[in-house]
């Protein structure tokens, strides 16, 4: 965590915590997505995924807004045809490089340690592709979102067409992607594409926090079981599903952690979990 980043700022609030804050940090550009973010952010994600001392990863943005989209300057780099007048060709790299961006987002969810998205302000465009891949959500009511791109004339293609049905349905993902109209916090609240709305920035920042800790504070092998075990059951039938954790659970629960769990909860005393 000693690494210096451009685009992004990763912090601990106390010594020894094992909540990791992960900002997005470009706030006088209302941290939209540079060609830096691209690269660093799956290096930070990978990083802190390798820590042991790291169980819960806050991700947010640095000043007002969580994210803007990405930086135009960002969209005309990758867009630019000029190196090249074969169209088969340009559109051979076009095609990498787009993958190259979704590689950063899908990072999320290759990390093992659970994502939690806090977001004040601005979340538009790139912000809700990074948000949505993101394993819980929470908002201030005055954050507000939008699925910008049909707007800019760009089909989305960073993971939001992917992810937001599932999440809010495919009708009201549908709604959102061809208006690409503006929603605020309690209307994320009703869709589902958040878990709880706070009154302010202070409280979100306090209800995160409460929130990360009591995760950290569990088992890590239940923990990233559970998440791996959810992401792989969405592209699984209820009994392919089935299979697959009973699988996982013959190699993964027979271990340290759930003896103390049982003793623990037998000698009525908080449970210490070996670090993973």
């Amino acid at each position: 965590m000693e690494e210096s980043y451009k685009s992004i700022k990763i912090e601990g609030k106390t010594p020894n915590s094992r909540v990791i804050y992960l900002y997005l940090n470009r706030p006088s550009q209302r941290n939209a997505l540079s060609r830096e973010f691209f690269t660093e952010f799956p290096k930070a994600l990978s990083s802190l995924d390798q820590n042991p001392n790291v169980h819960v990863i806050v991700l947010s943005g640095t000043g007002d807004h969580f994210c803007s989209g990405i930086d135009l300057k960002t969209l005309s780099s990758v867009t630019d045809h000029s190196t090249s007048t074969d169209r088969g060709r340009f559109s051979e790299k076009f095609r990498r490089d787009i993958r190259f961006l979704q590689d950063a987002v899908t990072a999320i969810e290759r990390c093992r340690k659970p994502v939690i998205a806090s977001i004040r302000g601005a979340c538009i465009g790139g912000g809700v592709d990074i948000v949505t891949a993101c394993d819980i959500r929470f908002c201030s009511k005055d954050a507000f979102f939008s699925v910008k791109e049909v707007d800019l004339a760009i089909t989305a293609d960073l993971g939001t067409l992917q992810r937001l049905p599932a999440i809010v349905g495919y009708g009201n993902a549908m709604e959102l992607a061809l208006t690409g109209r503006r929603f605020w916090g309690l209307e994320a609240k009703e869709l589902g594409l958040v878990s709880r709305v706070f009154g302010s920035s202070y409280e979100l920042d306090q209800g995160v926090r409460l929130v990360a800790e009591g995760i950290a504070e569990k088992s890590p092998l239940a923990v990233t079981g559970t998440k791996a075990v959810l992401l792989r059951s969405r592209e699984l039938t209820v009994e392919q599903g089935l299979d697959y954790v009973a699988t996982w659970n013959s190699g993964m629960l027979l271990s340290d952690d759930l003896k103390e769990a049982m003793s623990s909860n037998i000698q009525k005393r908080k449970p210490v979990f070996a670090k993973l």
